[in-house]
């Protein structure tokens, strides 16, 4: 039975491991005595970050449970190894690319990639017992554990599953510790029967259950000092005592010293972890997805919260996963674990968790914002229990007398909005030109008030590119009584939206006003001119074109144009997998190699359609199956190097058809599981080298 508080604490668990990588992640790496000596006794975020980039720790998790979507509720290993595949990036983000036996992650993409299937891919016999050890085995599970609420056998049944693809031994149990933690916290408060439930899921023998008895064992003679602790840590299970770069077992064992010292508080308990030091960013956000779901939201004082904004930045392979927030993310993680459980979605959670398409930000969790912000820092913006348009929440907009306001959510991101992007997110925007946006907005102003002066609201977009805004139909509100705002935003050429929101405006001073059910319809109709984009630095040397996210090869923007080569499945997409029946057209120019494609219906690097110019003189379809291009139909086509040509398709359902230059060459009807919506973009094959000018997408609306 999932406990009736489940959604709840899905979100503040979630909650709770984001501020723990937050509040680790500047001091990652250090050591006990330059934390001691440098910051001292640590009692909230040690840096202020602008923003706050994508960290291995929340990618992982984000990607692996996607396997529960695209495979089944009851994925195999080899299932998981396939979706790293699917949202890994070659070579680039998500994780730390260290090299093959140095790096864990690394080594299991490069055997994955090579056809060495889950769990095969992480096993100690192949890789040996240093890397099959380190802590990602642990760092990348929490999601496991909060699908599965009060059954810690069951998390650890999954998380055992989703180590494997990269660690082994007690790289593996370290997994299913955590995730059988976190489940038990759903339903236990004592400290110490959660770790007896982390126990129960491993072996008795291993090292990490020893490490983990031999502690609490220290805790329960030594109960007041936990630096003491921490000394007999460094002398018994420090890193001088294990192979590689970040073994599991010192990093566990600060987790299991923080966890009893911490006294069932979360702020004490997160921050005795971070000032161990070592991998603090990994080992407080595990320790503050087990605190966050035992404590609730109201155990988590909301200076935590307010920073991070209910914003979660990752970077994976596909641009939109990449920009989310966190009451959405804590939905779709519930949906999963209601779905496993065989239960119905609750009533009052039910609208929110099983909505369609569209983007929605309802405010149903306490304190929460879905990441909209001001540009006034004299306007307050707050989570409101005492009105709402539906449900028992919205946003209060507190004015503070002021005459306007402009509310907005960030819907794309340039490197120049972090101060940290150790993993390189890449991004395609959350909002296109096509879209429908509507929300509900209401003021708290007397009928008196109105009669004497109009309140308005309207909704507006910004444009990245040309640095404009556009403006929807401007609504009069009336007097405490919510009003419906809406905006379909016009098919635009070369632009980037890079965020959305409402503006308020009036000749009197204003106390408040509430907005309540914001939501985005998926429906583009734009071009994407690669004149008007530009080329975007990440560290480390990552570089790419703007609104593209990409698989490998060399994508650069080169006299106006985008330009894409290399080896392989060269790919780069755009646009939201939420898109269902659309037409694509591109300009491309070939001009190395025998493949040059426009993608549709994209769905990762393991699944997609692709058309385009073919060996042969052919056009040809293809179907992207498990990351293997298999050719569906094809026409004759006399092509040739460097001249450029139309590229269209019609995605309509399972039924395609594509163009060259208006002339219909290809119709195809796909009967065999097919790909029903999906992301666009572009691809080569098997080593090639195209051009594309522009790419256009138009929905098409259902008869």
């Amino acid at each position: 039975m999932i406990p009736k508080d489940y959604v709840e604490k899905v979100y503040s668990g979630w909650l709770g491991k984001i501020i723990g990588v937050r509040l680790g992640a500047p001091v990652e790496g250090w050591t006990y005595e330059k934390i001691k000596e440098e910051i001292g006794e640590i009692t909230g975020y040690v840096k202020d970050y602008k923003m706050f980039a994508a960290d291995d720790d929340t990618n992982g998790p984000m990607i692996f449970i996607r396997a529960l979507e695209d495979y089944s509720l009851k994925p195999s290993a080899e299932d998981i190894g396939k979706t790293w595949l699917n949202y890994i990036g070659d070579g680039h983000g998500t994780l730390w690319w260290g090299g093959y036996g140095i790096s864990t992650e690394h080594t299991a993409y490069l055997n994955l990639l090579h056809g060495i299937k889950a769990p095969y891919s992480g096993c100690m016999e192949l890789n040996g017992s240093t890397v099959a050890e380190q802590i990602g085995g642990q760092i990348f599970i929490d999601v496991w554990g909060l699908i599965a609420p009060g059954n810690p056998q069951l998390a650890a049944q999954y998380a055992e599953k989703a180590a494997s693809v990269s660690h082994d031994g007690n790289g593996k149990y370290g997994g299913m510790f955590i995730a059988a933690c976190i489940a038990e916290a759903f339903v236990e408060t004592d400290i110490k029967k959660i770790i007896e439930a982390g126990l129960s899921v491993i072996p008795s023998d291993c090292q990490y259950a020893r490490m983990v008895k031999d502690i609490v064992r220290f805790y329960d003679d030594n109960p007041d000092d936990w630096r003491k602790c921490y000394e007999y840590i460094r002398a018994y299970y420090g890193y001088d005592r294990y192979p590689g770069n970040c073994h599991i077992i010192p990093n566990a064992a600060v987790i299991v010293l923080s966890l009893l010292y911490g006294g069932g508080d979360f702020s004490k308990t997160i921050c005795i972890c971070n000032m161990c030091g070592w991998d603090t960013d990994c080992n407080v956000g595990n320790v503050g997805c087990i605190m966050g779901v035992k404590c609730g939201l109201e155990g988590i004082p909301y200076y935590w919260r307010e920073p991070i904004n209910d914003v979660l930045i990752n970077s994976t392979l596909i641009g939109d996963i990449n920009i989310l927030d966190i009451p959405s993310v804590a939905c779709y993680i519930a949906s999963l674990g209601y779905a496993i459980a065989g239960e119905s979605v609750p009533d009052e959670w039910k609208k929110i968790i099983t909505t369609g398409n569209g983007m929605e930000y309802h405010f149903e969790f306490p304190g929460s914002t879905h990441g909209f912000r001001s540009d006034s820092p004299d306007i307050v913006l707050e989570n409101d229990s005492e009105i709402s348009y539906k449900g028992k929440r919205c946003l209060k907009i507190i004015l503070n007398g002021l005459k306007s306001a402009r509310v907005y959510r960030k819907t794309y991101y340039r490197p120049e909005d972090f101060d940290d992007d150790r993993y390189s997110p890449d991004f395609s925007p959350a909002l296109y030109p096509g879209y429908g946006i509507s929300c509900y907005v209401m003021a708290s102003v007397s009928e008196e008030f109105v009669s004497k002066s109009d309140i308005t609201a309207r909704l507006y977009v910004r444009d990245a590119n040309g640095g404009k805004i556009y403006y929807g139909p401007q609504v009069i509100l009336t007097s405490y009584q919510w009003t419906c705002v809406s905006f379909d935003i016009p098919h635009m050429d070369g632009v980037c939206l890079d965020a959305m929101g409402i503006e308020i405006n009036s000749d009197q001073p204003v106390d408040c006003v509430y907005i309540d059910e914001v939501k985005c319809y998926p429906t583009p109709d734009y071009t994407l001119d690669f004149s008007k984009e530009k080329m975007e630095t990440w560290s480390f040397g990552h570089v790419k074109p703007s609104q593209l996210t990409y698989l490998r090869g060399i994508w650069v923007l080169e006299d106006g144009e985008l330009s894409g080569s290399g080896y392989g499945n060269c790919e780069s997409y755009t646009g939201s997998r939420k898109w269902t029946d659309y037409t694509i057209e591109g300009l491309i120019k070939p001009l190395f190699g025998s493949h040059h494609n426009i993608n549709f219906r994209v769905w990762g690097a393991m699944r997609s359609y692709a058309a385009g110019l073919a060996p042969g003189d052919r056009i040809a379809l293809y179907k992207n199956i498990e990351g293997n291009y298999v050719e569906l139909a094809s026409h004759p086509f006399s092509w040739e190097m460097g001249r450029e040509y139309r590229i269209k398709v019609d995605a309509i359902g399972n039924e395609f058809k594509v163009y060259i230059d208006d002339h219909e060459l290809i119709r195809y009807r796909d009967d065999d599981n097919p790909y029903m919506k999906g992301q666009v973009g572009f691809s080569n094959i098997g080593g090639g080298h195209t051009h594309y000018r522009y790419l256009r997408v138009k929905h098409i609306k259902s008869i």
